[in-house]
Order: C-alpha cells, then sequence, then structure tokens
C-alpha cells in the first residue's frame, strides 16, 4: 500500500506518518522535512525560503518531482507533505486538520517563538504556498475533495489518531 499524508503546517501529519511507519515498519518520506533542510542549507527561515520559491519555481518543481518519483515507484511507503495525495495517482489519501491557532500552538511549542509571530509566519507561509500551487500545478490545497480521509487532530491526540488510521488503512488491506 501507498499512503499519503497531507495537511497544512501543525496540523500533526509528521507525528502522525512518523507513528504509522513505526507501526507498519515503513519508510516516510516527508516533503517538509526536505523543504525545511533546503531552506536551512541556505541559511534561511521557513518564510525566507518561502518567498524565493514564489519568485522560483524550480524550488517546488524539484520538490514535488523527487516526492511524484519515489511515490509512483514504491508500493509500501509513506509519503507525508502538503501535495502528496496530489503527486500519487494510486494512493490511500489522508488529510489532517486543525484550527489556525491549534496549528500555530504546536509550531510553537515545534520551532520556540511567539505565538503572534509564529501566527503572522504561518498566515504569510500558507498563503505563498497556495499561490505557489495554484501557478504552478493548478491545484486549489483547499480543495480536500481527492482525499479519501479527513480527521480533525485537535479532537484528537496523535495516538488516538493513529489508532483511528491503523482501523481505516487495515480496513483497506493494509501494508
Amino acid at each position: 500500500m501507498l499512503l499519503t499524508i497531507s495537511g497544512l503546517p501543525g496540523s500533526g501529519t509528521t507525528t502522525v506518518g512518523k507513528l504509522l511507519a513505526e507501526h507498519y515498519g515503513v519508510e516516510i518520506i516527508s516533503a517538509g522535512d526536505v523543504f525545511r533542510g533546503l531552506a536551512k542549507e541556505r541559511g534561511m527561515t521557513l518564510a525566507e525560503f518561502g518567498a524565493l520559491a514564489e519568485s522560483d519555481p524550480s524550488i517546488d518543481i524539484e520538490i514535488d518531482k523527487r516526492q511524484s518519483k519515489i511515490a509512483n515507484s514504491s508500493d509500501c511507503l509513506i509519503l507525508e507533505g502538503r501535495l502528496a495525495g496530489h503527486m500519487a495517482e494510486t494512493a490511500l489519501k489522508l488529510w489532517v486538520k486543525a484550527p489556525m491557532e491549534v496549528r500555530v500552538r504546536r509550531i510553537v511549542e515545534r520551532e520556540g517563538s511567539s505565538f503572534d509571530i509564529r501566527l503572522r509566519e504561518t498566515v504569510e507561509r500558507e498563503a505563498s504556498e497556495a499561490l505557489r500551487y495554484k501557478e504552478i500545478h493548478s491545484i486549489d490545497i483547499n480543495d480536500l475533495s481527492i482525499y479519501d480521509m479527513v480527521i480533525d487532530s485537535s479532537r484528537w491526540d496523535q495516538f488516538v489518531i493513529t489508532d483511528i488510521l491503523i482501523k481505516a488503512i487495515d480496513g483497506c488491506g493494509g501494508f
């Protein structure tokens, strides 16, 4: 089985993806890790790197090509990233959502700084990404119709969400 997990920053996709990968003993490929790594390599914040990516579509295109190639060459992995569901033709596609306030609190816990600063950065980042996804791929990130399942991560902790998803994955034949 190929599984994609997508969601906005701070929704919990990486945490849940890692728990599922551990449970099933499969590899997880994270677009966010790649993006953060590229920003760090260039000595840039995510906001700065996102702004650069707005003017340099080759950054998004490279990340997407890598994910698409991996997704379409393996049938036993988890692909995590905002556009992962769009990059994998045959996959069980999950979207994890949470309200902005919840997501920003999680980002502050993970990365530090103040709520107000992270809120501003998150709003700018999401607007930047939505614009790039629309321009580069004609994808409306707010259209969740391609997903097989949408789960609100503000309702349960990562372990309960993982248990719910395990039931759903096993119900589809599992890994």
